[in-house]
């Protein structure tokens, strides 16, 4: 089973950018969008072979999320039930027999830290809703964090900065301490210079100034399922790349 996950950032934007070639050409079972941007009413799209499951945000233009898949759920849930949370559109959470997938689309700090607070109880109360899962579960989105030191360019500089906080990075500890695995950093321990978004800012791209904030999470139980992970830095279309898993899941 083949698995990505791709912050858009602007669904309508990325269609013409790269994101349609990336979808014909991969052929995954399943893809976890963030960064959608829409409401589903705005532009039609042909996800040729895929069903997909929209969450969406009040405020157009903003956040979002949307699962593609070639496999139909058994059920679907959007959000945590908590309503300071699902107003943003950052969840969407699909049953399968064997595995629940969920693409979130975690809240970035923002500059200066304006909503670090807001984030720290984000972080906890989506700890906790993950707990609620009957069985195992397959997490991919932006989690807005590079976890360690290995995971961004300059660590240094940017201890202070939303996204490579102390608060932050001790978050994401805490949910892997929960039952889960990261899984690029699972199979590739001491691999360097791997990221996944770049500012638009002073070619960071092109010089590979870069932070692995998007990631692929599986449930403990999981990891026996676990064949690769990659991540995609040659696919363009958005500040972010994406990342992919493979599964065998009987």
């Amino acid at each position: 089973m083949r698995l990505a996950s791709w912050n858009v950032n602007g669904l309508r934007a990325c269609m013409n950018k790269g994101f349609a070639d990336f979808l014909r050409r991969e052929d995954f079972d399943i893809i976890g969008i963030q960064e959608t941007k829409m409401q589903p009413e705005q532009a039609t799209f042909d996800f040729s072979g895929y069903l997909p499951f929209w969450n969406s945000a009040e405020k157009k233009g903003y956040s979002g999320t949307l699962v593609l898949t070639k496999m139909p759920p058994l059920s679907v849930q959007n959000g945590m039930g908590i309503d300071e949370h699902d107003r943003e559109g950052r969840i969407v959470a699909l049953e399968f027999e064997k595995f629940f997938f969920i693409t979130v689309y975690t809240p970035n700090s923002q500059r200066g830290l304006a909503r670090l607070e807001y984030r720290m109880r984000w972080e906890d109360d989506f700890r906790d809703y993950l707990k609620g899962f009957a069985k195992p579960v397959v997490l991919c989105g932006d989690l807005n964090v590079a976890h360690r030191e290995i995971d961004i360019k300059n660590a240094r500089a940017n201890v202070k900065n939303a996204g490579f906080t102390p608060q932050e990075r001790e978050k994401m500890t805490a949910l892997l301490s929960a039952g889960y695995v990261d899984t690029y950093r699972d199979l590739n321990p001491e691999k360097s210079d791997a990221y996944t978004w770049w500012s638009y800012m002073g070619r960071a791209r092109e010089k590979n100034v870069g932070w692995r904030i998007d990631y692929f999470l599986i449930s403990d139980a999981l990891r026996p399922a676990l064949r690769n992970a990659a991540i995609y830095p040659d696919v363009f279309g958005s500040d972010h790349c994406p990342v992919g898993i493979d599964l065998e899941i009987a």
